[in-house]
């Protein structure tokens, strides 16, 4: 079925991005496992292509696309490379920048946006904590007021981009007495004094992403850090939290899409009993379920997209896009290792590292059981 959310001006993208990543992306890919990270090389030759700007203005060394679905081409092409390229990219500019490009000052705007969109500064968002998981109301890490600075201490775990993140964008309590009411997000520069990282995590999948612990001890910083109003961290991450949820689900999609293209050529080509392996009527009806599938994944994909790029793309929506995304993708994808049998299950097979990478889809950005939390709540239960 031909998919109609895009025109021109987004299949010209497309293209750009295409030859982007054939260029400088997909020669590097070993290299960016070995490494687990993308080097900053990754970040500023995204920068000089246009592709760390699309929701930065003009004024601030950005593009300013003001549609939405360009960001979600960009997703979608990168992760037919893989799993962690859209994940990793999408922290930065599609996750966190947002935060300042919103609710930052006009100072903070000139002072982080234009690195932002060249790639000489890299974010992260710093939410989850070792002890909350998905319960962004039950943090821990604290500012207290002493004078005219904040003391912030604390840590956060699963943070992408951690490792090599300049700016962290940060989910502290500013007032305990007063819960979700009492959080405020600073924007953290990892050069401060009493700004620490652990060991990047050893993940299952995801091993171009660098993910790290944070550690805060006495970092002191002024109200100019505050990134939106002061208590109001949990509103603005609520506000936030449904385009992080989209941004997954279009990537979810893709990538398993991209796969199930390979796992058919596969079919098509491996020969078993004097014929091709696609040919047996069960995988062959197993894979018109997998199409099926993605194609009716995708369709409900690209309606929230156009519903996000006017502005009216409800947050259970979002958790919709992204159970459902993430669940399709998994089941996806194990049905393409079994399709490669014992290769499926070699790391030298594009396959087996999909499957792996995937598996974190249905954990972060709020687990499977708290979207369906608030999808139920939705319906009055």
């Amino acid at each position: 079925m031909k998919r109609e959310i895009y025109d021109e001006d987004h299949e010209a993208f497309r293209e750009s991005a295409r030859t982007w990543i054939e260029r400088s992306v997909l020669p590097h890919t070993d290299e960016h496992i070995a490494a687990k990270a993308l080097p900053r090389e990754f970040w500023l030759d995204a920068g000089k292509n246009g592709m760390l700007g699309l929701q930065i203005p003009e004024e601030y060394g950005g593009s300013d696309a003001g549609d939405y679905r360009f960001q979600a081409v960009l997703q979608e092409e990168l992760a037919k490379v893989g799993a962690a390229y859209p994940t990793c990219h999408g922290i930065h500019a599609d996750i966190t920048v947002p935060y300042i490009v919103d609710l930052g000052t006009e100072k903070q705007k000139q002072r982080w946006l234009p690195g932002c969109a060249s790639g000489e500064i890299l974010t992260g968002i710093g939410m989850t904590e070792p002890s909350g998981g998905s319960d962004l109301a039950a943090l821990k890490t604290t500012a207290v007021r002493d004078g005219d600075e904040w003391v912030v201490n604390g840590s956060k775990t699963f943070i992408t981009n951690g490792y090599s993140g300049d700016l962290i964008v940060t989910a502290v309590r500013t007032d305990p007495e007063k819960g979700p009411k009492g959080i405020t997000l600073f924007g953290i520069e990892a050069s401060k004094e009493g700004f620490s990282r652990g060991r990047k995590l050893d993940k299952v999948g995801m091993e171009e992403s660098d993910t790290a612990e944070l550690f805060f001890e006495n970092v002191r910083l002024t109200d100019d850090d505050i990134v939106g109003e002061l208590n109001m961290g949990f509103i603005h991450m609520m506000q936030k939290l449904p385009q992080e949820r989209l941004g997954c689900a279009v990537a979810n999609v893709a990538h398993a899409k991209q796969i199930l293209v390979e796992t058919l050529q596969y079919a098509k080509e491996r020969k078993a009993f004097g014929q091709s392996i696609g040919n047996f009527q069960h995988n062959k009806f197993l894979l018109a379920e997998l199409f099926t599938q993605i194609e009716v994944a995708e369709a409900y994909m690209d309606k929230c997209v156009a519903a996000h790029a006017e502005k009216q793309l409800s947050a259970v929506e979002a958790a919709k896009a992204k159970w459902w995304s993430s669940q399709v993708q998994s089941e996806v994808l194990d049905a393409c290792v079994q399709l490669h049998g014992g290769y499926g299950f070699m790391n030298e097979y594009r396959v087996a590292r999909a499957w792996r990478d995937a598996r974190v889809t249905k954990i972060w950005a709020g687990s499977n059981e708290i979207m369906k939390e608030l999808i139920g709540r939705e319906l009055g239960l």
